[in-house]
């Protein structure tokens, strides 16, 4: 190939490369991480990335050469003239991306098992998703509809479902693990910054999945330690009627609009918008009036009376 050739096939791969590294870098893909995990799997993304850009570039730089240097005339309809196979280029095009596949492989296959290690004493948190809700249950044995976890120390959830197969992912923290009923699936997280990120079910569950949210509060070390001692009212967690908790833990904001709750669910009868008695709720909760879910058996009496005090007291309130 002449020496003009190149430099056309060189400028042409260069352009390639800067659109697609603009493209790459000037939209925001990831969310920023908030984990050491996230780091590792945003470092596999980046290097995939970076392979597939230099490939673009060699595919668009040959292409664009070759519809500008063989291009036939509009009447021209003969056919080309007969070409053998090159051996050498054969080798090279196959060779070269099996070598990135196996080195894209490898940088993936260590990620994911420095992201599976939870160190020799991890937080361990039990995760139970049911429709349409979160539950995280502590060494203590209290459950919370939130999940709080402190910056730097391995935490290790144990996911389950009740129901059907849900999916738990934090964005920041770049995982996903599948919530499967029967089963017990892990997953490690190590925050690296404090805050209050949401948590989301990513797997079609029902009619309330896209309402299936929950978030989880980073704290400092010192601070986590001062919210479990007080039993979730302290360093960022929040004190709230145990009818709330217990609304929020059963999944009732899936089906439920309710105001108060910050839930807008519109599967059931919006409860902002009824005046019902105690007794109505509560006979509803454990029977099942209405078409809902019963809730006996699923939860104890003095959480099935919590959650009617607590609907009857702000229901209405969002008129």
């Amino acid at each position: 190939m002449r020496r003009g050739s190149l430099i056309q096939l060189a400028a042409f791969g260069v352009i390639a490369a800067v659109i697609a590294t603009a493209v790459a870098l000037l939209v925001p893909w990831l969310p920023p991480a908030a984990g050491k995990e996230a780091d590792r799997i945003h470092f596999v993304f980046w290097f995939t990335t970076a392979i597939c850009i230099g490939v673009f570039a060699v595919v668009a730089s040959v292409l664009t050469y070759c519809v500008l240097k063989f291009r036939v005339k509009p009447d021209d309809f003969s056919d080309g003239p007969p070409t053998h196979g090159h051996t050498k280029l054969e080798i090279v095009w196959t060779a070269v991306p099996a070598i990135l596949v196996t080195a894209i492989s490898i940088v993936s296959a260590v990620v994911l098992a420095q992201n599976g290690n939870a160190g020799s004493n991890p937080l361990v948190v039990k995760v139970t998703a049911v429709q349409f809700a979160w539950t995280f249950t502590y060494p203590n044995n209290k459950t919370y509809g939130y999940l709080t976890i402190p910056k730097d120390r391995h935490t290790k959830l144990e996911i389950t479902s009740k129901d059907v197969i849900h999916s738990f992912w934090v964005p920041e923290l770049s995982q996903k693990q599948d919530a499967v009923p029967g089963e017990t699936n892990p997953l490690v997280v190590t925050p690296t910054r404090t805050g209050t990120f949401p948590v989301i079910c990513t797997e079609l569950c029902g009619l309330g999945h896209s309402v299936m949210r929950s978030h989880v509060d980073i704290l400092t070390a010192e601070k986590f330690d001062a919210w479990l001692k007080s039993g979730g009212t302290a360093g960022g967690g929040s004190s709230q009627p145990a009818g709330l908790t217990v609304f929020q833990q059963a999944g009732c904001g899936g089906c439920h609009t309710l105001k108060n709750a910050g839930s807008n669910g519109n599967v059931g009868p919006n409860l902002d918008q009824l005046k019902p008695s105690e007794a109505v709720v509560e006979k509803q909760v454990t029977n099942g009036g209405g078409g809902m879910p019963p809730f006996k058996g699923q939860l104890t009496p003095a959480q099935i009376t919590d959650v009617a005090k607590y609907v009857s007291s702000v229901a209405g309130q969002g008129k």
